[in-house]
């Protein structure tokens, strides 16, 4: 009888009758963290293995912009050549305040403090960075600069408590989705260092002892079920669960609200769930990153975001995607970008942005709108007196986003519910220790298991406080932590 074999479900060691690979270290998915894991365990002196269900490598960090956030050790040299210095101190109190109630202390620590040397280490492979600054506001740069404020650095509440810098470092790249380069350069320095790698095949199962131990996995090659013995170790990397439809359902409902996912194609959960079905605890899984079409331009950040009350809700200067999650929560889903003359625009990635109202007045605005009467105006013309003197309160924009909205005609652009293009991914993962190790419920390592990138939860583990370059920062960073990891094993 033919056994159908799942990620859910580990085969049993004792009855591998045969292998049809042997090697030292098998990694699952030939995406970031999977070429770098493969890069560090080459590095070890063992032997590779790369599993990679599509025809290519890169995974769904090749769709990305290719930026990396790195800082910290004073700053690398890119921040201190354009004047910014970034102690690691700084950088740590940045990353734990991103990472939510949820922030994991260790792995913060372990990052801040070598994330310019990382920084180095992925120049040493060849990925190219022109070592320019681009100043302004960007979700990702059109040209091929390298420094950029990424994040929320410059944003209340993160300012107050860890002193602004830059740390976004993109790869060197004109326009947007440099995150092929970077993944050109770092999966054939994988291949020249020595890793095999398998393309089109597929993952079905990890391959345990009655121990719990992991020995192995299997795989599909050419529609035949292949059986490959790990001597030290599987590091599972292959991605997370946003293209799972299920998991998403389970898990992480409210991401289901965004429409287009920001992945390869191939997020199926399926690392995750090999991880589950021996005894692995997973992390967050209810978190994710979300981003809604809100700027370029620039001016539509000197707007102001109000709800069906007629209130503001957000400080509109911040990261993208937290003011995507504090849009997506508010009563209703109903929620408007009010504009004037003078800094209206259509967002270049929705460029058909619904314009739900335009009046010559605010109160024309707000009975287009249908909201409570003097609700909408009241908070506009509070808005204005503020800003003309350089303050917001209540919800601490910073001045060089501070505009009175007073030329007319007025405009509410729609960011309600079905009238705007949501892009999301997941956050959540396994349990890791800092060097990949999986954790089960107890917090101890189960034997010969690995993670990292979304397979894993990692830095990037709070929604509203996901900065651009988090993800390729961890994925890279902790990919390399678990190849040497696993590698260290070999005898």
């Amino acid at each position: 009888m033919k056994i159908s074999y799942s990620p859910a479900r580990p085969c049993a060691f004792e009855q591998v009758s045969h292998w049809d690979i042997e090697t030292d270290v098998i990694v699952v998915g030939f995406g970031a963290a999977g070429a770098c894991a493969a890069i560090e365990a080459r590095a070890s002196g063992a032997q590779v293995s790369v599993f990679e269900v599509a025809a290519a490598g890169g995974g769904s960090a090749s769709w990305s912009g290719g930026e990396v956030y790195v800082g910290g050790s004073g700053g690398t040299d890119v921040q201190r050549e354009h004047g910014f210095t970034d102690t690691t101190e700084d950088l740590q109190a940045y990353l734990m305040m991103a990472g939510g109630s949820a922030a994991d202390a260790a792995r913060v620590k372990v990052y801040a403090e070598q994330a310019s040397q990382h920084f180095d280490w992925l120049r040493a492979q060849g990925v190219p960075f022109k070592g320019t600054y681009l100043p302004g506001k960007w979700i990702e740069p059109p040209t091929d600069d390298t420094l950029l404020w990424s994040g929320s650095e410059q944003a209340w509440p993160f300012n107050e408590q860890a002193k602004p810098a830059p740390r976004g470092h993109t790869v060197q790249f004109t326009g947007w989705g440099g995150g092929k380069v970077l993944m050109e350069v770092l999966c054939q320095r994988a291949i020249d260092a020595g890793a095999e790698v398998y393309y089109n095949t597929r993952a079905l199962s990890l391959i345990a002892d009655a121990d719990r131990q992991v020995r192995g996995i299997v795989v599909r090659r050419d529609g035949k079920d292949t059986f490959v013995r790990a001597r030290s170790g599987v590091i599972l990397c292959a991605g997370g669960f946003i293209c799972n439809t299920d998991m998403v359902k389970r898990f992480a409902p409210d991401a289901a609200e965004c429409e287009l996912p920001v992945t390869g194609g191939n997020d199926d959960g399926s690392g995750i769930r090999m991880g589950m079905s021996v005894g692995a605890a997973t992390l967050n899984m209810h978190e994710f990153f979300a981003t809604l079409p809100f700027f370029p331009p620039a001016s539509l950040v000197k707007g102001i975001f109000v709800n069906e009350q007629g209130r503001r809700f957000i400080n509109e200067d911040c990261y993208h995607g937290r003011v995507a999650h504090h849009v997506m929560r508010q009563p209703n889903q109903r929620a408007w970008l009010l504009v004037d003359n003078e800094i209206f625009g259509r967002p270049i990635i929705q460029e058909d942005i619904k314009v739900t109202a335009v009046g010559e007045t605010w109160e024309e605005v707000e009975s287009e709108l249908g909201l409570p009467s003097g609700s909408l105006v009241h908070s506009v013309n509070e808005f204005n007196r503020y800003a003309e003197t350089g303050e917001d309160p209540y919800l601490h924009k910073s001045q060089d986003w501070l505009r009175p909205l007073t030329e007319p005609p007025f405009a509410a652009l729609s960011y309600c519910k079905g009238d705007y293009q949501g892009h999301a991914f997941t956050l959540g993962g396994l349990s890791t220790n800092p060097d990949g190790a999986v954790l089960d419920a107890d917090g101890q390592p189960i034997v010969g298991l690995y993670a990292a990138g979304r397979t894993a939860c990692g830095l990037p583990r709070w929604g509203e406080g996901y900065s651009s370059g988090l993800s390729l920062g961890d994925s890279t960073f902790f990919g390399r932590q678990a190849g040497k990891a696993a590698s260290s094993r070999v005898s």
